[in-house]
């Protein structure tokens, strides 16, 4: 890493032995915002999926860019098309295109600004009509427009994360009873009748903080089981129970030490983004960084 110069960026979803020798972790937004900064670094290796190292190489072009596992990728990105995204658009041609991070490149350059699971509501509340075209995830399409007021065009109509629709009712109402001292926070990405029984809705940066809290001693987690790992090392003195014990996300567990080191070795698997697709997608990145620093 010295030798070449790197940096390395990790999702709060990467295993611990991932997380302890990352110079930065943090969630999507956090992650954004960093790539946006490096100055000092030839190479980011980014630990996540294809879609987060993408968003790193549009916005830091004279960076190299390699996601260590090119296997790495995102089902809800690939939930949205670009033609699905354009007929859309087409429909209803007065409507600003939220489309959220967790999205490919191609379909970026269609938006009017990107939002995350940590800013989706103060993103879609800057907007200037009374609704919106939100990609890919109906649930957070869901918690947006409620936060805002606003009415929610979703495209598709079931586009999600099947790691947090996995999260029921059912698991809320045990958890109450395992952990009875515990709060509960839930990312948007839950589906709307887990996130009401919820005692808190957060994206995985605000989990993080909430769990700096002297107030909090127990924290029931429903998100990715890897972020209660991160929670545990940076509070020790703490408990945090994973929702479920089956949250993974499969495709974050790509990545491997093993990989890193072959990444940083061999340089590979770099990401490369088309020029003319980069400069636009740049222009809805952009609109999101300026409205979240």
């Amino acid at each position: 890493k010295k030798e070449k110069n790197a940096i390395i960026l990790a999702h709060n979803y990467q295993p611990k032995e991932i997380q302890e020798d990352a110079d930065f972790v943090g969630d999507s937004l956090e992650l954004c915002i960093k790539a946006s900064k490096i100055d000092e670094a030839d190479m980011i290796i980014f630990c996540g999926v294809n879609f987060m190292a993408e968003t790193a190489a549009i916005i830091s072009p004279d960076k190299k860019v390699l996601l260590p596992d090119n296997r790495a990728n995102c089902q809800m990105a690939d939930m949205i098309s670009l033609e699905e995204l354009k007929a859309a658009k087409k429909e209803h041609p007065d409507s600003e295109v939220v489309l959220y991070v967790n999205s490919r490149a191609e379909t970026k350059s269609e938006a009017t600004i990107v939002c995350t699971s940590a800013n989706a509501g103060k993103i879609v509340s800057s907007l200037k009509g009374d609704d919106f075209i939100f990609a890919p995830d109906k649930n957070l399409g869901i918690y947006s427009a409620k936060a805002s007021g606003k009415k929610a065009i979703i495209v598709p109509e079931d586009g999600h994360c099947y790691v947090h629709t996995m999260f029921k009712p059912e698991d809320i109402k045990q958890a109450r009873i395992d952990y009875p001292n515990a709060k509960i926070d839930v990312h948007p990405e839950c589906n709307d009748d887990v996130r009401q029984l919820a005692d808190y809705v957060e994206s995985t940066g605000g989990m993080v903080r909430l769990a700096k809290d002297p107030e909090i001693k127990e924290l029931v987690v429903g998100t990715e089981i890897d972020l209660a790992t991160r929670l545990k090392r940076e509070n020790p003195d703490k408990e945090f129970y994973p929702l479920r014990r089956d949250a993974f996300c499969l495709t974050m567990k790509l990545i491997t030490l093993e990989k890193i080191r072959d990444a940083l070795k061999e340089e590979k698997y770099e990401v490369i983004v088309d020029e003319e697709i980069a400069k636009k997608a740049r222009v809805g990145i952009q609109r999101m960084l300026d409205l979240s620093q």
